[in-house]
Formats: structure tokens, C-alpha cells, sequence
């Protein structure tokens, strides 16, 4: 077993940020599995009137089919990482194939991508840490969840929500659903109206800014994040462009 200060040097290291300790009231709105043509340029118009900056992790076929929605993100002053070409689960697949997903990814994003990487579902192992690591990326997940994936309304989403979001907190949304169960998930006018009433009642109390702009107000929570999704829900995912996966359950995915 590792020694207390071992384990806390590799957390150091190894760590997935999901938090920023700090005491400033500033927070971090994150946008997963975009952008999408019609969801995400409604998401810019409503984070512009509360003066609200966000990160956006882009999937690299959305991003490569929209590249003017990706420009038009970072002209509004948001943050843009990586997250993924096709939006797989990395531990079940090939490390050579996660460092193609991220650089495919990366060159769809280019120029206006940053080294910040959210991996598909919050799916990770040490080996897919490591190739992000290699690559230069910095891993940052969260520390309070939207469920905006679900067919909750805005109100349920914003109750769940706003007793939970501390200073340096990383909330969770999504401006498109990349995969889902049924397609009625992909609805996106509740986390739209989600947003738009989130910052009507806190936008006084904290600021909302990117990722790089709130690890400048503290410092990063890292914790040791390894988690797989159920095999069989993942088999069950319909695909908003492309194929749908059928993963294998592989013991060693190097």
C-alpha cells in the first residue's frame, strides 16, 4: 500500500480536478457533447445577458461539422476542451484509439481548443488518465450534476442545483446529448430554461467563469477518479451522429 504522503503525491500527479478550493464566490458552468447549431448559439445569448463565461468540452464530430458554432464560442469569451471525437467510453477501448479520440478531437478544435480534457461519461482508468497525461491535457470533471440528461423540467433541475453549487464548485450541463436511452432526453429547452433561471437567482451572489479563470482562484481539487459505466447501459445508447458502440468488457485495455 502507498504511504499517506505517496498517495497524496499521486493524487498530486494522477488527480482529476473537480472542484477549486477557494473563498471567492466565482463557479464554473461546464457545457458537455456540443455544440449544436440551434441549442448552443441559445445557450451564448442567455450566458451573455448575466455576463456569465462558460467551458464548453466539444465533441469532434459536432465540432468538425459545425466549426462556425466553435468560433462563435470562443469570440463570446468561453473556455473550449476536449471531449473526445466520438464520445466513447475510454476505459473500454484501446489506449491507442484514446489518444487518437483526443488528438482528432484536438485538431477539429484547433485553434481555439485549450489542454483541458472531460472524458465521455466521466469514464476513466488509470491507463486512459495516463494517456491524457501524455498528451498535455489536464482532466477536470465535477463536483455538482444537472441530470440534465434526463427528462426532468427546469424547475426540478434548478431545486436540485442551487443549494448545492459552493465557491469553486463545476457544475455539470449539457448544451446536446451526444448519446442516449430514448431520444426524448435530447430535448434541450429545460436545461435551457435551467440556465436562464439558475443565473436570474444566483448571478448577484457568485460569478460565473471558465474553468482556466477559476483555477486562478485557488487551488484545484484533485481527487483520484476511476470509474467504468454498466457495459449494458452503454450497449443500449442510441448515437446522435454515427454508429452506435457495442463495447466489450475487456480486463486490459492498454
Amino acid at each position: 500500500m502507498l504511504s499517506n504522503s505517496a498517495a497524496v503525491l499521486a493524487r498530486l500527479m494522477m488527480g482529476t480536478i473537480t472542484r477549486v478550493a477557494t473563498e471567492e464566490a466565482v463557479a464554473a458552468l461546464t457545457f458537455d457533447d456540443g455544440p449544436h447549431p440551434d441549442h448552443t448559439p441559445r445557450l451564448l445569448d442567455i450566458l451573455e445577458r448575466y455576463n456569465a463565461r462558460a467551458t464548453f468540452f466539444m465533441v469532434g464530430t459536432n465540432a468538425q461539422l459545425y466549426p462556425e458554432i466553435v468560433e462563435q464560442v470562443a469570440l463570446a469569451g468561453h473556455a473550449i476542451g476536449n471531449h473526445s471525437w466520438d464520445h466513447p467510453s475510454f476505459p473500454y477501448i484501446k489506449g491507442s484509439e484514446r489518444r487518437a479520440q483526443i488528438r482528432a478531437c484536438q485538431n477539429a478544435l484547433f485553434p481555439h481548443g485549450q489542454k483541458l480534457f472531460r472524458p465521455p461519461y466521466g469514464d476513466q482508468s488509470l491507463a486512459s488518465r495516463l494517456d491524457a497525461l501524455m498528451l498535455g491535457y489536464r482532466v477536470v470533471t465535477w463536483d455538482v450534476i444537472a441530470n440534465d440528461w434526463l427528462d426532468h423540467d427546469a424547475d426540478w433541475i434548478v431545486n436540485s442545483l442551487k443549494n448545492k453549487i459552493q465557491p469553486g464548485s463545476v457544475i455539470l450541463f449539457h448544451d446536446t446529448i451526444y448519446s442516449a436511452v430514448d431520444s426524448r432526453f435530447e430535448d434541450r429547452e429545460p436545461m435551457l430554461q435551467a440556465v436562464e433561471i439558475l443565473l436570474q437567482q444566483l448571478h448577484n451572489d457568485f460569478r460565473f467563469s471558465t474553468i482556466p479563470e477559476l483555477l486562478k482562484n485557488g487551488k484545484p481539487d484533485k481527487q483520484n477518479w476511476y470509474k467504468k459505466s454498466d457495459i449494458q447501459f452503454l450497449n443500449s445508447l442510441k448515437v446522435q451522429n454515427g454508429v452506435s458502440r457495442q463495447y466489450v468488457d475487456k480486463k486490459h485495455c492498454r
